[in-house]
């Protein structure tokens, strides 16, 4: 059922199989309404954040939202992580944001996030989640899926459900009251406080992550200085 005044989930395209659903999701963007989500069984060329191969098996939820701001964002990506964090809780899951677009539950990966679209005409916000998808075996030290929490397999309905649910609430808090979403980004971001080495262009920085800005970067110690990073790759270093 389609509520009045919903955005995200207004239409669903579902595919067996695709390259990308981001891709798919950009051929069709400029005929389809704001909100029209593309959801594929499975995806054969999915990937993440600088190209990156993301596997896209049965068993996960491969979605993408097409989205129509008045203007590029990049704090759009949190919509995304937001949404992930608050569908996990509503299955029993405790997890946390790794700064800028991934979330973790068990101290691995289970979901992603990634914007990419064209300037005034639509951004594409794509979303990996891992259910029941089995995690292939070089990854399993580093990415989980929620049947490794609930030791049963989940009703992908049913996820992406609360998924869709999730995403509209956070999408109408980004238009809104981008400094209300900010705020729960700060406070669902577990790297904080951590000792963190980001990877940004050519640059390799150590330090600690003090705070996420009102504006989506963060802000690292490193030895007393304050440094705003504002994308790369984040990993944590365990001291």
């Amino acid at each position: 059922m389609v509520k009045v005044d919903q955005v995200v989930g207004i239409r669903v395209i579902t595919l067996d199989e695709v390259d990308s659903t981001n891709e798919y999701a950009k051929s069709i963007a400029r005929e389809v309404p704001e909100g029209t989500v593309v959801v594929a069984r499975r995806q054969t060329a999915g990937r993440g954040r600088k190209g990156r191969r993301w596997a896209s098996p049965e068993g996960g939820l491969w979605v993408s939202v097409i989205l129509k701001p008045p203007k590029v964002d990049p704090r759009l990506v949190f919509v995304g992580a937001l949404a992930v964090t608050d569908t996990l809780a509503d299955f029993g899951i405790p997890c946390g944001i790794k700064w800028p677009n991934d979330v973790w539950a068990g101290g691995k990966k289970i979901a992603g996030a990634l914007t990419e679209g064209k300037v005034g005409e639509y951004t594409i916000l794509g979303v990996g989640l891992n259910v029941n998808n089995p995690i292939p075996e070089e990854l399993r030290e580093t990415a989980t899926a929620m049947v490794n929490f609930t030791g049963v397999r989940m009703p992908l309905e049913r996820v992406l459900e609360r998924l869709l649910f999730h995403l509209d609430g956070w999408y109408r808090v980004f238009k809104e009251r981008p400094e209300i979403m900010m705020a729960k980004v700060r406070e669902r971001t577990f790297i904080l406080g951590r000792v963190v080495r980001v990877v940004e262009d050519n640059d390799v920085l150590i330090g600690r992550a003090v705070d996420v800005l009102d504006d989506g970067s963060l802000l690292l110690d490193i030895d007393g200085q304050l440094r705003r990073v504002l994308y790369g790759d984040v990993s944590l270093r365990f001291l």
